[in-house]
């Protein structure tokens, strides 16, 4: 007859949350303090000590950033000899184990090869690291010497041969409209007022901060930016600055990415979206290698089901205070946003939809006047 024999297990059900990369950036610029070394700064940081009291492109954006990003910012950077020789910089930055959202180059880009080089260095950490990130190009400031200079034409035009036939979803492209443009462009997505779901261009949230509409640049004939040249700009798929009549302050336009015209990810909020959803779905996934809990039972693919989906689901959080709408990331997923497919025994292919929220960026009021004489 057996002896009595009693096991207790304590079961991982992988139930913990998600870690967070999103509006953690990499800066990497010229700089003179702290030259090729990681620094890790957030809102208690002391610039002056960090990338030393003198001027700098990278202290610059940073500064920029620090500003426009607000509470609970955090970056890290890498100053550099250097801003064109910026990948040993980032490579340093991966082998550390740094986890990131974004990487912003300070230093202007000069030829189209800069920003596919960029797009490449994107792909190969997804493909090295299952690190899904995208890059913040800066490129050249007009030459406003009078004369002798560029004219908003000819500014517009040079700018357009960097970005024209090109296809690079993972690159946003800034020009220095603003000499701290980068930096401003790059704090306002990582402003935790709002969520990687949201626009740059939002208005709601405030003014640029450390800009205003008297700072704006002129041109060697000493025509002043306006919305003409931020709309030619915009139409080559760069990220500008941009105002309202009779409106105070200054904004931004759309997050542009150099996708293609009909791709999903011309505009930065989609691919953010999607990528914080990959991330989460992609630790899910390592999860479950191995896992015969997930098998092509209907038990087995309806637990499988709703482990997948919890990213999507805990990224349609909304709220409504006071008939107010706090909107969540993404709508909530509904029967049908999943299919799971078994190729052989051990292979699988799995489905996901999700779905981004409107954004209005385009309105029109039509206001109808009514002479009627009845009360």
């Amino acid at each position: 007859m057996a002896l009595g024999k009693i096991t207790v297990n304590a079961l991982n059900l992988n139930q913990g949350p998600f870690p967070t990369v999103e509006k953690y950036f990499l800066f990497i610029g010229m700089g003179l303090t702290g030259t090729d070394t990681l620094l890790f700064l957030n809102t208690d940081s002391d610039l002056d000590i960090e990338l030393g009291i003198a001027d700098s492109e990278l202290k610059t954006q940073v500064k920029a950033a620090k500003a426009n990003a607000g509470q609970n910012w955090a970056c890290c950077a890498v100053p550099v000899t250097d801003g064109a020789l910026w990948e040993s910089a980032f490579d340093m930055a991966m082998n550390n184990n740094v986890k990131i959202e974004a990487v912003v180059i300070c230093t202007p880009v000069l030829v189209q090869a800069d920003l596919t080089a960029m797009h490449t260095k994107a792909e190969e950490t997804n493909a090295t690291y299952g690190r899904r990130l995208f890059f913040i190009a800066g490129a050249i400031a007009i030459d406003s010497t009078p004369t002798t200079g560029q004219n908003w034409s000819a500014y517009i035009t040079a700018l357009t041969a960097l970005t024209v036939t090109l296809a690079a979803m993972r690159v946003s492209v800034v020009p220095y409209i603003y000499p701290d443009a980068v930096g401003i462009y790059a704090g306002r997505l990582c402003n935790y007022q709002t969520s990687v779901a949201d626009t740059p261009m939002r208005v709601n949230t405030g003014s640029l901060v450390g800009q205003d509409q008297s700072t704006l640049p002129v041109d060697s004939a000493g025509i002043i930016y306006n919305n003409a040249h931020a709309k030619a700009l915009n139409d080559q798929r760069f990220s500008v600055p941009q105002f309202y009549p009779d409106y105070e302050g200054v904004y931004w336009s759309d997050g542009s990415l150099l996708d293609t015209a009909t791709g999903d990810y011309t505009v930065i909020e989609n691919l953010r979206v999607i990528d914080k959803a990959a991330r989460a779905v992609r630790l899910v996934l390592i999860g479950l290698v191995g896992d015969r809990r997930f098998n092509s039972s209907p038990i087995g693919t309806a637990w499988a089901m709703s482990k997948l989906m919890r990213p999507l689901f805990e990224m349609s959080r909304s709220t409504d205070f006071q008939g107010i709408p706090f909107p969540a990331e993404l709508k909530s997923p509904v029967d049908g946003d999943i299919a799971i497919t078994w190729i052989t025994r051990t292979s699988v292919n799995i489905f996901i939809i999700a779905r981004p929220l409107d954004i209005p960026k385009d309105l029109t009021a039509n206001i109808v006047l009514d002479l009627s004489t009845i009360a």
